[in-house]
């Protein structure tokens, strides 16, 4: 029986990042609050991700630059994967991480927010590769595959961009990595651009979320303000095409 909603978006991050900070489950960066929060357990739940047979299927993995995927990025370059990184907040579009093109010995310092701005390439929209699986961060998840980022909309843009300029399909698997303590089985409030996810992976389990999915169709433009869309250039070069 689903648990009804009874929490804000707001009030849910702050019970985690609370939670996690007392408890001990967050690592470096410290506070976790505000970000993407960190996690002791991060490489085991990278592990247990390489056995989804979507990712062995997977060519090219939109990633998150975010610190607990930070080996799943390490993790996709070394068995040969190509990485597309949003830049933080997008601000500077996507890069895309070739391992072909980095010496192995590179492979986790491309996977560091710096190393992938070093060994990265900034990529054009029409240079953007198709992607075939997305690993995304999270605040808290749910097993009805709700999802709740740290507040500012980018891992959804992120989706719609890529489905506006047709590198991904809409049910594109989705999956995210997360400690068991960041998985609440109440269901949470959802807007019209969030984008619910395939798989739960902690250091203990895989989730798989069997009920169909809500996803948007693309960029919802009218719920983007003007100044978001002004910090975004590739938003810019989007509305002009």
């Amino acid at each position: 029986m689903k648990k009804e909603i009874r929490n804000s978006k707001e009030e849910i991050r702050k019970s985690i990042w609370d939670g996690m900070l007392e408890k001990g489950i967050a690592k470096h960066p410290l506070p976790p609050h505000n970000r993407i929060p960190n996690f002791h357990g991060a490489e085991k739940a990278a592990e247990l991700l390489t056995k989804l047979e979507e990712w062995k299927n997977s060519e090219v993995l939109k990633i998150n630059p975010d610190s607990p995927q930070m080996e799943v990025r390490y993790r996709a370059l070394s068995e040969g994967k190509t990485v597309l990184m949003p830049t933080p907040r997008i601000k500077q579009g996507f890069l895309l991480i070739d391992p072909k093109k980095i010496p192995r010995s590179l492979y986790r310092k491309a996977s560091t927010i710096k190393g992938a701005f070093e060994l990265g390439k900034k990529v054009e929209i029409y240079e953007i590769p198709e992607v075939d699986f997305i690993v995304e961060g999270s605040v808290a998840v749910n097993e009805f595959g709700e999802r709740i980022g740290k507040g500012e909309g980018y891992g959804e843009l992120e989706f719609a961009i890529l489905l506006e300029i047709g590198k991904i399909e809409k049910d594109v698997p989705i999956a995210t990595t997360v400690h068991e303590f960041q998985v609440l089985n109440i269901k949470f409030p959802q807007d019209p651009y969030d984008v619910q996810i395939d798989y739960i992976v902690t250091p203990k389990r895989i989730i798989k979320v069997e009920k169909s999915k809500y996803r948007p169709n693309g960029i919802i433009w009218e719920l983007l303000s003007e100044k978001k869309i002004k910090e975004i250039p590739l938003l810019n070069k989007l509305i002009k095409n």
